[in-house]
């Protein structure tokens, strides 16, 4: 059994019926990142060239066949030269420039038939027109996240490729704030499979999953 497994518990992840108030029984406060703007792009780029490093296996047979190139899996794209210059016009807006550098791993066939990969880079100038709260003690982010895929390029020599390819970049303006949320209260959460009742168990098993705080009373 899980959340979604032969699960019919009310108190369970799942679509809101028709009406969603009910079961709404406390306001949460959750310390979270919260999203202020955002904004995605999509572009076919020619002639990206691709020096490459850190071969593998080591020292291919050149010349190299190139196969494909997508963003490095694990590796996350990263922001330099960030500007964020206000419109004095509309103050809460900014044009925000940055340049944006996509870890790469490049797929190639050696002279000898082996297969093999090497890393690389794109670095890509954005510059945006996007919402940006006034300062405040919760700093304001810039983050980006990029996918790149490529099947078309050829091996320039010098450990290079020259390749066309798609770039999708996510421009997101975030803060980690604390939010009042309304909440259904905790999850029943199901068993994964039903322990055997023994004394190792037994302390654990009186324990709640979750703390509770009933008491409402404020202090005066």
């Amino acid at each position: 059994m899980s959340f979604y497994i032969n699960n019919t518990n009310p108190h369970r992840p799942g679509p809101i019926g028709n009406n969603g108030l009910n079961g709404i029984c406390e306001k949460v406060l959750i310390e979270t990142t919260k999203v202020f703007d955002a904004c995605v792009s999509q572009s076919t780029e020619s002639g990206i060239v691709l020096p490459v490093t850190g071969f593998n296996p080591a020292n291919p047979a050149l010349p190299l066949t190139y196969i494909s190139a997508q963003n490095t899996v694990g590796e996350s794209a990263t922001i330099s030269d960030l500007v964020i210059d206000r419109i004095d016009s509309s103050p809460n807006y900014a044009n925000v420039s940055m340049n944006v550098t996509i870890p790469v791993t490049v797929t190639y066939r050696d002279a000898n038939g082996v297969l093999g990969t090497a890393s690389s880079s794109i670095t890509v100038a954005k510059n945006v027109i996007l919402f940006v709260p006034q300062p405040s003690l919760s700093p304001i982010n810039i983050t980006a996240t990029a996918t790149f895929a490529s099947t078309i390029g050829t091996f320039s020599g010098e450990n290079t490729f020259t390749v066309t390819g798609c770039i999708q970049i996510l421009l997101k303006v975030t803060a980690v704030v604390d939010l009042l949320v309304p909440s259904f209260g905790y999850p029943v959460v199901p068993p994964c499979q039903q322990a055997p009742a023994n004394s190792a168990c037994q302390a654990l098993a009186d324990l709640p999953l979750y703390p509770t705080a009933t008491s409402s009373n404020n202090i005066q």
